[in-house]
């Protein structure tokens, strides 16, 4: 990683360094930040003259080398005091809440305006919504491609950024083209690393935040956070880890829940954590103590299924989707939750 002197350098001394560690057979990756810019160095980046020839450039601060699988998102990289921010919330300062309906109905679009209102004022900060739906039984609803102008148009309504939820290159550039703020992995999708390098490519120039399910099937922690390296390899590092239930299942539950594993994600990476409990559980009943655990094992955010009116949803909407008085009721009790366990003092109880 290297570390420039000013807050970013200019195209002739980017060039000189790639010319440099092309010879050693690596290439340069600018990572731009809020405050300054650093320089990943991808590849292997022990060769101790291409360090030296690069430490003796005079607009270099320093060279961090990081001996890690994932070089970018390791908590030891520079990108430690990267800040994400999303709806007004800065990722870590306060509990961050991403909610809304599993599925949005593209022949009842009311329901999910309700939804993103009744999110809003839950105090939510952002609002999911499915337009494609990877489901295991292929005669289930797949999704509409009209539900992606619903989204935007609750955005509108609500002045909230979305999340949607892309599985192929065609949703992702639809999703774009439409303003899509946050991008969704699902867990089925979260080891298609040609998927997650078309993602990193596409939004290595933007701003767009990435949140990265677990896979169902994910072994090591590692494995997640290499997962995350493929994105922010391009160049943005907005990415979230998301938690969300393995297999195999346990009774009663939808998923094994593992919100125990923030912590472990937390002394690998600098990644936000932000759990999704609804996946987890499965059930609306058991979604707030799940969110409750989240916060406890320190998440920095959750992703909750809510929906106006449950039975009338689809997809899981009918099953673990929370209406709006156990959604505001799980918000207000989960921030308390996440002052107390951080050392504020909590506005109300």
């Amino acid at each position: 990683m290297i570390l420039p002197k000013t807050n970013r350098l200019s195209d002739a001394q980017v060039n000189e360094l790639t010319a440099i560690v092309s010879e050693f057979g690596c290439s340069i990756q600018p990572i731009i930040g809020a405050v300054r810019t650093i320089y990943a160095i991808l590849g292997d980046e022990r060769d101790k003259l291409m360090i030296n020839r690069i430490e003796g450039l005079p607009y270099v601060d320093r060279v961090d080398r990081i001996q890690s699988p994932f070089k970018l998102m390791d908590r030891r990289s520079d990108l430690a005091s990267h800040r994400i921010s999303l709806g007004g919330v800065t990722l870590g300062e306060e509990l961050f809440v991403i909610a809304g309906q599993c599925t949005i109905d593209p022949q009842n679009p009311h329901f999910f305006y309700e939804t993103a209102a009744a999110v809003k004022e839950a105090g939510g900060q952002v609002i999911r919504g499915g337009v494609w739906k990877p489901r295991t039984n292929p005669y289930s609803f797949q999704g509409d491609h009209k539900s992606l102008d619903i989204l935007m148009e609750a955005s509108r309504r609500t002045g909230l950024p979305v999340d949607a939820e892309v599985m192929d290159e065609v949703h992702l550039k639809m999703a774009l083209d439409a303003g899509v703020h946050m991008l969704q992995i699902g867990a089925r999708n979260a080891l298609n690393y040609s998927l997650l390098s078309s993602i990193g490519k596409a939004i290595a120039e933007r701003d767009t935040v990435v949140l990265l399910k677990r896979s169902i099937h994910m072994g090591p922690i590692e494995e997640f956070i290499a997962a995350a390296e493929y994105i922010a390899s391009f160049g943005n590092p907005n990415i979230l880890l998301c938690p969300r239930g393995t297999k195999p299942g346990m009774d009663g539950y939808r998923n094994h829940p593992d919100e125990s594993i923030t912590p472990l994600l937390k002394e690998k990476s600098w990644a936000p954590v932000v759990v999704d409990p609804s996946h987890s559980v499965g059930r609306a009943a058991y979604v707030p103590a799940c969110a409750m655990a989240a916060v406890a094992y320190g998440a920095d955010g959750l992703c909750m299924e809510a929906h106006v009116e449950p039975i009338k949803g689809i997809g899981d909407d009918p099953k673990q989707a929370l209406n709006p008085a156990a959604l505001a009721q799980t918000i207000s009790q989960a921030k308390a939750l996440w002052n107390l366990t951080r050392g504020a003092i909590p506005a109300t109880v």
